[in-house]
């Protein structure tokens, strides 16, 4: 077996040559994405943190009600909110909203194209499926680094790993959702004189869309997931206590973020589940 390993295929030597030529050749363009991911970060962040927090959670917590209805959830809306900044951890809360919010958005605008796109074209679909299992199954912490080297410490490489990560759960439950649209009312739509693009939007995407409100809560929770790792690279949020308790074995600190999470978790998903309560 010493033939083997001593003939070692270079692999990581390649991956080093792409990033080195794309920092010499294309610096200009990950210069300014990342300008134009921070731009939007930024004012996803001046939309949350500009209210006053008690505000902030009565606009939520309004939502809610319009939302489902109930005076039970605007309730648990605005005792979670309220705990959270009991707590101390309301900033590191809007940092980390407006980190998901961004990368929900990012992740929608790419994965509901796809996902339609793989739905009509089986080839594809084919090709599609290993690079979406590949975005899943590689470690977070493999494509970290070239995203340090071409974006830098901050909030971008944070958002470009939970993109990559988050990303699959709203191409494969759109392509689902699309796909299994019934043949008859495909048939209906073409009996009646409807193009194809008339026919994508009020055939398909209706019927999918109980699957795309599913991959967009799936998209919330995998982001939220991210915060931790998000931090690693210096993106600020509750994923930063975390690691401070980590370090310093601070339990106290590691609950009360932790529960943070969760308490903004369960609310996010709460809020995008009225497709499932109106049925």
């Amino acid at each position: 077996m010493d033939w083997l390993t001593e003939h070692k295929l270079p692999i990581g030597r390649g991956a080093k040559d792409i990033v080195d030529w794309l920092t010499d050749n294309a610096e200009w363009f990950f210069d300014g994405l990342s300008r134009s991911l921070e731009w939007v970060i930024d004012n996803a962040l001046w939309l949350l943190q500009t209210p006053p927090p008690l505000v902030f959670i009565a606009i939520v917590a309004v939502i809610g009600y319009i939302v489902h209805r109930k005076i039970v959830f605007s309730v648990f809306i605005i005792l979670s909110l309220m705990l959270i900044v009991n707590l101390g951890y309301w900033e590191e809360t809007t940092e980390t909203l407006a980190l998901v919010i961004v990368a929900t958005l990012v992740c929608m605008a790419i994965g509901v194209p796809l996902g339609v796109l793989a739905a009509h074209n089986p080839k594809f679909a084919s090709i599609l499926r290993p690079i979406l299992d590949l975005m899943q199954t590689v470690p977070t912490f493999a494509y970290l680094i070239p995203g340090l080297v071409l974006f830098g410490i901050g909030m971008v490489p944070g958002l470009l790993a939970t993109v990559i990560f988050a990303a699959p759960a709203p191409i494969r439950l759109t392509q689902l959702g699309v796909s299994s649209t019934p043949t008859a009312l495909l048939e209906a739509g073409e009996a009646f004189g409807a193009t194809r693009s008339q026919i994508l939007w009020k055939v398909e995407l209706p019927y999918a869309l109980p699957q795309i409100m599913a991959g967009l809560t799936q998209t919330i929770m995998l982001s939220l997931s991210m915060v931790v790792v998000a931090a690693l690279v210096g993106a600020d949020g509750l994923g930063v206590p975390i690691l401070r308790a980590l370090n310093t074995v601070n339990i106290p600190m590691g609950f009360e973020a932790g529960l943070c999470i969760v308490l903004v978790a369960i609310v996010l998903d709460r809020l995008f589940r009225r497709s499932e309560s109106s049925k």
